[in-house]
Order: C-alpha cells, then sequence, then structure tokens
C-alpha cells in the first residue's frame, strides 16, 4: 500500500507564526512562543449595569478590547474558563471584511496574510469555548468569504460545515457600480459537531398556511399538490399512467422520472393522496396534508430583505474589532 503525506489546507505567508497589533496599526511577526503574543491579559472591571452576581464570570460580560485578548482570557483564566471553556453555544463573528476602503471607526485594509492569521487565531479560541453542539457563524462578504470558508474547514473539520447563508442586505439597484450591483453577504456556519447540533424550527407564516386548502372535502383537511416528477434518474420512475378520464400519460416529462415506482403510485392514489385536477384529466400530483407538516419551518439558506432586514449602522459598527 502507497503511503500519503500531508493534508488539503490553505497555506499563506507566515502561517506558522502569531501576530502583535501595535498601538498606531501596523503589526509584527512573532513566533507563537513569544510572550508578547502567548501571555495571557487580565480582565479589569470597568462598570456595572443593573443587578450583577458576586462571580462575575456568570454574569453577562461586555468585554472591550481586543478580540483575541479577550477570548484567550476566558479560555485560560481559571475564574472564566471553568464557566465559559467548552459551554458557548453560539458565536457570531462580523470581523473586518478587508474591502481595501478606511472607515472611520478602522482601517479595513489588511494585507491578505494578516487577515488570515488575525481570523485563524481567533477562530481557534472559539472553538475551544464553544460545547459540543455549538455553533459559530462568520459574516463576511465576497472578498474574503472563500478563504475564510477554507480556513475554517481546517480549523473546525470539513465534515462540521453546516451551510452558506445568503443574506440580501439591500433590494435596490446601485446604478453606480463598475461591474454589479452587489446585493448580499454571507454567513459562514460550522458547527463544533455537526451530529450534535441542531437548528430550530422557524415560525409559520399566514401566507406559509394559506397556500393549503380543500377542493375535494379530504376529511384529512386542508393540502396542497406537489409535482409528482423530479430530474433524478430513478430506475423504477418511468412508466405510463391512465387518469381517472381514460387519458394516458406515456410517461414523465422528458429528462425526468417520476418520484415514486409504479406499485408505490397506485397505492398512494388507493390512499386518496393523489391529485388529477377537478375533471380527473390532469397529470397526477402528490397532496400534502397540512397537518402532517412540521410545526415549524426549516431554516433556509437564502435570507430575503423582508424577512432579515436591512443593513443598519448599528448592525455595521462592530465590524473591525479584531
Amino acid at each position: 500500500m502507497p503511503s500519503y503525506e500531508g493534508r488539503l489546507e490553505l497555506t499563506w505567508t507566515n502561517k506558522h507564526l502569531r501576530l502583535l497589533a501595535h498601538d498606531d496599526g501596523s503589526y509584527e511577526w512573532l513566533d507563537p512562543s513569544d510572550y508578547r503574543v502567548a501571555e495571557v491579559r487580565l480582565l479589569h472591571d470597568v462598570a456595572a449595569v443593573g443587578v450583577v452576581g458576586r462571580h462575575r464570570a456568570a454574569d453577562n460580560l461586555l468585554i472591550r478590547g481586543d478580540a483575541l485578548h479577550a477570548l484567550r482570557s476566558l479560555t485560560r483564566l481559571p475564574e472564566f474558563a471553568r464557566e465559559h471553556l467548552g459551554k458557548i453555544k453560539l458565536a457570531y463573528l462580523d470581523p473586518p471584511f478587508n474591502t481595501q476602503q478606511s472607515f472611520l471607526q478602522y482601517d479595513d485594509n489588511l494585507e491578505h496574510s494578516v487577515w488570515l492569521t488575525m481570523m485563524r487565531d481567533r477562530l481557534l479560541q472559539i472553538r475551544d469555548l464553544l460545547s459540543l453542539d455549538g455553533s459559530v457563524w462568520v459574516h463576511l462578504d465576497d472578498t474574503e468569504m472563500p478563504y475564510c470558508r477554507a480556513l475554517m474547514d481546517e480549523v473546525f473539520g470539513r465534515e462540521n460545515f453546516v451551510a452558506t447563508v445568503i443574506w440580501q442586505k439591500v433590494y435596490t439597484v446601485k446604478n453606480s457600480a463598475k461591474h454589479f450591483s452587489i446585493d448580499h453577504d454571507y454567513l459562514l456556519v460550522f458547527a463544533k459537531d455537526k451530529e450534535r447540533w441542531q437548528r430550530h424550527l422557524l415560525p409559520r407564516t399566514e401566507e406559509m398556511q394559506g397556500r393549503y386548502s380543500n377542493p375535494d372535502a379530504d376529511p384529512r383537511g386542508p393540502w396542497k399538490s406537489a409535482p409528482l416528477h423530479a430530474n433524478k434518474p430513478y430506475n423504477a420512475g418511468v412508466y405510463p399512467i391512465a387518469c381517472p378520464s381514460n387519458r394516458t400519460i406515456p410517461g414523465p416529462p422528458k429528462g425526468n422520472y417520476w418520484r415514486v415506482s409504479e406499485e408505490n403510485f397506485w397505492a398512494l392514489h388507493a390512499d386518496g393522496r393523489i391529485w388529477w385536477g377537478r375533471d380527473g384529466n390532469a397529470e397526477p400530483s402528490i397532496k400534502g396534508f397540512l397537518s402532517e407538516v412540521r410545526e415549524g419551518k426549516v431554516p433556509q439558506t437564502f435570507w430575503p430583505h423582508t424577512e432579515s432586514g436591512r443593513c443598519a449602522k448599528s448592525f455595521c459598527l462592530v465590524r473591525g474589532c479584531f
């Protein structure tokens, strides 16, 4: 048997080093063992809002400072590690998009290897903080999203990738755009352990409920029909069907297959789950009953502005907090 070495990974300049940020906005590459990047910072109380407990690590915390220092403190300081290490359900990151622009709050113009190193170091700390059923969501645009996806494959394991969500942040066309008018951002979703992570169902809307009706007075209640054909090859999915009107349908539309075998089709028909149209002459479809659907809506990977809203200034000000 041949032996293999190495693994699929994203490489970049100075990947083996760590970064030290200076007050003037510059960075210095250092060995990971250098105390300036390996030290753990203490968390000092500045203020309290509302009623707080005697055990500060158990309270809601708002930490001001470098995100990496804060994360390392939460994982290394015994007081906070006991409370948070391996117990965080969800981490949301809104890092600099690295769009090569300058903003009032920060400079979004990092050298690519710097950006990747900073993201890698923070994701490693977040991985340790997450519970086994926890997840991390990283908000980005096209500039760095593909590279961050490869980086997160390496940190969390490709098998723990959940989805890439497309968020429609604007809905009006930007006519001044040089190439395309960009309408969306991304959310990269990874689980600590995909087999343990569970998503929640969303509430069903009135519009969704309104898609169901009961034109044939089926005792099982409102239903809606779904096409019987699909385009995935299915050996038992090609056969003629005789409609109640005596019209014969020779087979599924060209390039398609019936979703079920002939035996299962007629079993569905016997159970009153096939809709032939009001005159019994339509191409058959399968009835799906409202009483049998899940109590909630399965979340989708496209978030339209009508459901998730537009980009707000308060949403964007947290960006740049490396």
